[in-house]
């Protein structure tokens, strides 16, 4: 490889991180002024629960939409189960056309499986002591 190759490389490479930079510092300028629907004194909370200890607003912010989006993603899951055993109903008809309107109905059912997705055990004991 040629030295102007070399250099022209290396050129590409600073354009590159010179990008992602600036890029990174946008998204830590938004987690500074949006707040996530997480509220800051709940992600403390846990975070002080779990051994978690830092004074920068944004870092917590950022685990703040990173749960909210594990959370929609479990919602959206259980609703996405909801409506295949709707759909599905009893003997694996469709629902009648006249109810295309009715709500679904989310049960614990539902959400155990999309839960057992993201390996957690939701499931009830078979029995009580």
């Amino acid at each position: 490889m040629s030295q102007q190759q070399q250099h022209t490389e290396n050129d590409k490479q600073k354009e590159a991180q010179l990008k992602h930079d600036k890029k990174l510092s946008e998204f830590l300028g938004l987690l500074e002024t949006n707040e996530p629907l997480i509220p800051d004194q709940v992600t403390d909370h846990y975070l002080n629960k779990a051994g978690f200890e830092c004074n920068d607003p944004r870092l917590k912010r950022l685990f703040a939409l990173a749960s909210q989006k594990f959370i929609s993603d479990i919602a959206n899951d259980a609703y996405q189960y909801a409506r295949i055993r709707t759909t599905a109903g009893p003997g694996g008809r469709g629902r009648p056309t006249g109810t295309s309107k009715s709500k679904t109905v989310l049960t614990s059912d539902d959400l155990t499986a999309a839960l057992s997705d993201y390996g957690i055990n939701a499931r009830k004991p078979d029995y009580y002591i």
